[in-house]
């Protein structure tokens, strides 16, 4: 069955960085799109970032744009968000997800979630 699982999650200080990854398998990762989403406390879910199954193309959401990165290893069937420049609201589960879709933003595009892993950025 197909499996995502994030890591690198933690706790940092604000204009701090961090890198998160998520592996997956169980699926031909090149034919998926993948995409970064998060869910802070009370909040709904919102798109953060994605990348196209080649990685030509990225998108992102304006609160992040300029602080983080998406890339993907297709040999390592992994994606990764790189985050610099934290602030306290980037703080949140953070997942990844894949899907036969171009770069949307729209979470019910997507196939398939990792169980999400914490960010916590500290004041």
């Amino acid at each position: 069955q197909v499996q995502l699982v994030e890591s690198g999650g933690g706790l940092v200080q604000a204009g701090g960085s961090l890198r998160v990854s998520c592996v997956a398998s169980g699926l031909t990762f090149s034919s998926y799109a993948m995409g970064w989403f998060r869910q802070a406390p009370g909040k709904e879910r919102e798109f953060v970032a994605a990348i196209t199954k080649y990685g030509a193309t990225t998108s992102y959401a304006d609160s992040v744009k300029g602080r983080f990165t998406i890339s993907r290893d297709n040999a390592k069937n992994t994606v990764y968000l790189q985050m610099n420049r934290l602030k306290p609201e980037d703080t949140a589960v953070y997942y990844c997800s894949a899907g036969l879709v171009y770069l949307s933003r729209n979470s019910g595009s997507y196939d398939y979630w990792g169980q999400g892993t914490q960010v916590t950025v500290s004041s």
